[in-house]
């Protein structure tokens, strides 16, 4: 693959944490920074999507949403909107346990013809740790203007690749949304 652009979907309302996700400490570090190092290893063309001011102390680009309240879907909208590769890996900021292996697996196993690379095991899809072309702008486009921001519905409309995984490296992909879930990563690395 060509080069490819990373960026960090750092938006949300983050209603069930109560504070910025990708801010929330793991292992005495924000999110973001673990993210970061596992990308870094790959390339360090890395921009975050947010529209706070809390992730200026970060060295890497920073652009807000170009249609607010979206959900991910505008994340992405917004990232491919400003992207200059065809392909572009675009991640939660609330995946601390993200690995380099995993997203080298995701650039390894992508086929160019998929305009949409994620990974699945048998009880769950990662729609936001997957790899997007930015030929999918008109369908993301066009989902927020009727109002379809379901990141499943996206994915089932154009060209998808499916990279399967076993059931326990879910664990390296979970997202932390709440205090109880960081609470129960932290006992289950303990």
């Amino acid at each position: 693959m060509e080069t490819l652009t990373v960026f960090i979907l750092c938006g949300g309302k983050s209603t069930r944490m109560q504070s910025e996700k990708g801010l929330v400490l793991f292992q005495e570090k924000p999110f973001i920074e673990h993210i970061i190092q596992a990308i870094l290893p790959i390339t360090k063309n890395i921009t975050l999507i947010t529209n706070t001011k809390e992730y200026d102390y970060l060295d890497y680009e920073k652009i807000p949403d170009i249609i607010l309240d979206k959900g991910p879907l505008g994340g992405i909208y917004t990232a491919l909107s400003h992207s200059e590769t065809e392909f572009n890996l675009i991640l939660s900021c609330d995946i601390p346990l993200i690995s380099t292996e995993l997203l080298s697996e995701l650039i390894s196993k992508h086929n160019e013809e998929a305009l949409i690379t994620v990974f699945a095991s048998e009880s769950r899809l990662h729609p936001l740790i997957g790899i997007y072309s930015k030929k999918v702008l008109p369908v993301i486009k066009s989902a927020i203007d009727n109002d379809d921001l379901k990141m499943m519905n996206l994915i089932a409309n154009v060209p998808h690749q499916i990279i399967t995984i076993e059931e326990s490296e879910n664990f390296h992909l979970t997202n932390i949304n709440s205090a109880d879930e960081l609470n129960d990563l932290n006992i289950n690395l303990s």
